[in-house]
């Protein structure tokens, strides 16, 4: 893995493929497109098996003149290095290919990527202050029905 040419840039391929494929053939799915990048002389850094999941929205392809339309899809990616001026062979290769719905062909670096999951402590209790009735009754001032009835009158005549 560490052969990389000095000429290679490394890339990452995220894709989705067509729920329609059995779930049991998804890995050999994974696997062809690999052998695909390997055969234009690429080079695998990283990679993660595609899985199931709800699109955001309902994507669309046409295959064969039949539009379908997908509201899920199997996503996976592929990090690899490559020559430059393969990648829009295989770019090619990966636009006629129906079992994919779309894919996204970036340039990246080696390094991982991937942001580590944050600990999030739930065991901080924010303490509410809670008064008690008595509490309420002691701080409150009388209240002098004659002045509010004059001060209320006040600003109705102004």
């Amino acid at each position: 893995m560490e052969n990389i040419d000095i000429n290679d840039r490394i890339y990452e391929v995220g894709y989705l493929l067509v729920p329609t494929i059995p779930e049991e053939e998804v890995p050999g799915n994974h696997g062809n497109l690999k052998e695909l990048i390997i055969s234009y002389g690429g080079e695998i850094v990283s990679d993660e098996i595609p899985r199931r999941l709800n699109l955001a929205y309902t994507m669309s392809k046409v295959v064969q003149n039949v539009k379908s339309k997908f509201d899920t899809a199997y996503f996976g990616w592929v990090k690899f290095s490559m020559a430059s001026d393969k990648i829009l062979e295989l770019k090619k290769k990966l636009d006629i290919d129906s079992n994919i719905i779309r894919f996204l062909l970036i340039k990246t670096v080696k390094e991982n990527t991937i942001a580590a999951k944050r600990f999030i402590s739930r065991d901080v209790t924010h303490k509410r202050v809670m008064f008690s009735k008595e509490t309420e009754l002691k701080e409150s001032v009388p209240i002098n029905e004659e002045e509010i009835d004059k001060e209320i009158d006040a600003m109705v005549e102004n």
